[in-house]
């Protein structure tokens, strides 16, 4: 018999004694023996909840948990279990008919939620972004000319699939450090995760969209550093478009670098003033191609609570110092076998990038963005070389009016001068226009219907027949984008 069977079975021995001793029934008067009675139903009644509870513990403490919060349960009852997010699987034991209302809810849980943390404050997030799209040039091949994530036209098209684990510092609480990992699939991957021109190996880190651990140093404020491969903040706009205001990227968006690797500082003076350096391979480079080290000079401003201005310089050598050979005589890793290139192209890159977000009034947003890129092949020409520099100019302008929290419209509008052909390969000048509405269905489901309009000074965009390009692109499209998990705000 288990504990709370001796339990009960002593209660009701004293009951039974209080009624059949002879001497005690005797001598109580009728108030007497009534008031018994009502203490021996409390009793009863006592008895009863308790072997409703321990049953209930010891099903607990017998099942196998489907899923778990990680959350402490104080009490260990089925509810208290299902509010955290806890399910249990049902043993074998029969259920004691005195928590019937208890043994249903557990028999017949509700399914569980997908995990949204780990243990030690690990966030887990989920996220699904997938579109279809019309382009009225009704293009070769159902492709859309210089588009960075919405690449294809009239397909039931998955942009990207992502998990996202996060675990921030919390100095208040003693921890300094923090890692942060984001695992990317679709065809956003293929865009923006690094090509074979941009460095030897791209596929080891294919799905890798970042990977990085960070570190507070004690020191002043704080110093934030951070070590691995991060999304590039080059530029307004950003992977997750959840977090957008519109739903396709710009020009400088594909154009700018998607990501880096190595190191990176950020101090924040205090709240209106932060400065961020970076050491990097390069740009959409987990690997380079040569041993220079990339460096940007950023800063942070907050002039006004509604208003948010970052200034960025980077400085880098993109040519590679190597070419791909086959007859290594050492062995080496796959991949890795180089015949050097005499002379090697030693031309900078210089990025000047700018852009500010005004929060005009609760519900209008205004931003904009500025970039001027410049890029040569050759430090100092030899005899014959063209050391001539190409450039890439321009800008966006962004508006978001959101009259409530279900619906907002939007609008941008950008110009590119691509003198050099860097962006495009051709010398031209690229405007777009771009019109959306979103739809908050609620906490974790958008969707955007969007109208865009591209155009050039020249001949380019693909149409039905190759050998007569347009001189604009018209798509209008539908995305849909769900998220969940821990992490809260913008990811």
């Amino acid at each position: 018999m288990n504990s709370h069977g001796y339990f009960a079975s002593a209660v009701l021995a004293l009951a039974a004694i209080l009624f059949s001793a002879p001497g005690a029934a005797a001598q109580a008067n009728s108030d007497e023996v009534q008031q018994l009675k009502v203490q021996v139903a409390q009793l009863r009644a006592v008895v009863a909840d308790l072997q409703a509870r321990m049953a209930t513990l010891e099903r607990r403490n017998g099942a196998e948990l489907e899923y778990a919060s990680y959350k402490t349960v104080g009490s260990g009852d089925a509810s208290e279990l299902a509010r955290a997010g806890l399910s249990l699987r049902a043993g074998s034991q029969e259920s004691p008919p005195a928590q019937a209302a208890v043994s249903s809810q557990a028999a017949a849980p509700a399914a569980p939620p997908l995990p949204a943390a780990l243990p030690g404050g690990v966030t887990i997030n989920y996220y699904f972004d997938g579109y279809f799209e019309n382009n009225f040039n009704d293009p070769t091949g159902r492709v859309n000319d210089l588009r960075a994530y919405d690449v294809l036209s009239r397909i039931f098209s998955i942009s990207q699939a992502d998990l996202v684990m996060a675990r921030d510092p919390d100095v208040q609480a003693g921890r300094r450090f923090g890692a942060r990992l984001d695992l990317q699939f679709g065809q956003a991957t293929e865009t923006s995760q690094g090509n074979p021109a941009n460095e030897p190996r791209p596929e080891i880190y294919r799905n890798i969209f970042q990977a990085f651990g960070t570190y507070v140093i004690p020191a002043g404020k704080g110093i934030n550093f951070d070590f691995g491969k991060w999304a590039s903040s080059l530029g307004i706009e950003g992977n997750y478009a959840k977090d957008q205001i519109n739903y396709t990227r710009s020009f400088f968006f594909y154009f700018l670098p998607f990501y880096h690797a190595g190191a990176r500082l950020r101090y924040d003076f205090n709240s209106k003033l932060g400065v961020n350096y970076w050491i990097v391979n390069g740009t959409n480079q987990s690997e380079p191609t040569n041993g220079f080290k990339d460096e940007l000079f950023g800063l942070a401003l907050q002039p006004a609570k509604t208003l948010n201005w970052i200034v960025n310089y980077y400085n880098g050598q993109e040519h590679s110092d190597t070419v791909a050979a086959t007859n290594c005589t050492v062995p080496v890793q796959p991949g890795l076998c180089f015949a050097p290139l005499t002379p090697a192209p030693k031309g900078k890159l210089h990025i000047f990038d700018s852009y500010a977000t005004w929060n005009a009034t609760p519900k209008l947003t205004l931003a904009a963005e500025g970039d001027y890129v410049i890029q040569r092949e050759w430090a100092n020409a030899a005899p014959g070389e063209s050391s001539a520099p190409d450039h890439t100019g321009g800008g966006a302008v962004y508006a978001q009016y959101q009259p409530s929290a279900r619906y907002a419209f939007a609008a941008r509008s950008e110009y590119l001068s691509d003198r050099g052909g860097m962006f495009s390969n051709a010398t031209q000048a690229l405007k777009e226009a771009t019109g959306t509405y979103r739809y908050n269905f609620g906490d974790g489901f958008s969707a955007f219907l969007e109208y865009r309009r591209d155009w050039s000074n020249q001949f380019y965009f693909i149409t039905a027949n190759p050998a007569r390009p347009s001189s604009h692109q018209d798509t209008a499209g539908v995305g849909m984008v769900w998220w969940y998990g821990g992490k809260q705000g913008a990811w």
